[in-house]
């Protein structure tokens, strides 16, 4: 009899170690079948640039591995990532060249876009080289064209997305504010200057905001992750005027991985 209840207790023990492992491989199989297909779409605060270490394969379009796309990726292990934010891109190059490794299998998708369809490098070149007057009016018919002609622009990516990969969850990433204001700065930039293409990126994220809203998408708010971190605080976060050029007023790998991974993180 107590050899007996021995035996029964091995059994009972080993059955039990028995569904525990199968359950454990079980929620391991669950983890992987549930790692998402991930496209990371944008410009070049998607693709990284200002953040360095490129992908030599990504050319002029300067795919970082400092960039939040591939720092989240390395972090999860996604089923599959298709990288193909690109410097410089506008809505209509994401229509024509970026949208290919959408498909039904895609679960997550990341996009960062608008800033170069209201005119971001020739506002911040007429800035720094023009008069405060000629900035601010720039700056102006930016805002202008945000609140006119960018939401319906936006409104044909999203809905491209969502026709191409209609089970992917999708953030749309915003921008962060570029100047800490108060104070002395030595930007090259005044404190009305200053104020006013932060306002603009405020109008920026507002209309990209309600714009995803509206296509059922998630919106990544970075302002609160780089607060503190803009151009003229103690610890900027954000290129000023540097070379090469196309890094000026965008992220470093800081803001990369401090001011758009954690948001995106959240949203994902």
């Amino acid at each position: 009899m107590k050899l007996f209840r021995c035996a029964a207790v091995m059994s009972a023990t080993v059955l039990t170690a028995a569904l525990a492992l199968t359950g454990a491989g079980a929620a391991h199989a669950a983890q992987r079948a549930a790692a998402p297909h991930y496209v990371a779409l944008g410009d070049s605060y998607s693709s990284g640039v200002g953040a360095g270490s490129y992908d030599s394969g990504s050319g002029n379009c300067k795919r970082s591995t400092k960039s939040y796309p591939a720092l989240w990726a390395a972090a999860h292990s996604p089923a599959s990532f298709g990288f193909t934010a690109c410097s410089g891109a506008r809505t209509g190059d994401v229509l024509a060249g970026q949208l290919g490794p959408l498909n039904t299998s895609t679960g997550l998708v990341s996009i960062s876009i608008g800033g170069n369809d209201a005119g971001f490098a020739d506002v911040m070149s007429t800035c720094v080289l023009s008069s405060e007057s000629t900035c601010l009016q720039r700056v102006q018919e930016a805002r202008a064209y945000v609140a006119t002609t960018l939401p319906g622009k936006l409104d044909e990516v999203y809905a491209a997305i969502a026709g191409r990969a209609p089970n992917a969850h999708v953030v749309v990433l915003g921008y962060p504010r570029l100047y800490k204001l108060g104070g002395s700065c030595i930007a090259g930039l005044s404190e009305k200057e200053r104020s006013a293409l932060n306002a603009a990126s405020d109008d920026l994220n507002a209309a990209t905001a309600k714009r995803a809203a509206d296509h059922g998408f998630s919106f990544g708010d970075v302002t609160t992750t780089f607060s503190g971190h803009e151009i003229c605080s103690s610890d900027s976060w954000i290129h000023s005027v540097t070379l090469p050029i196309e890094n000026s007023y965008h992220p470093k790998a800081a803001g990369q991985s401090g001011g758009y991974l954690p948001v995106f993180a959240s949203a994902a």
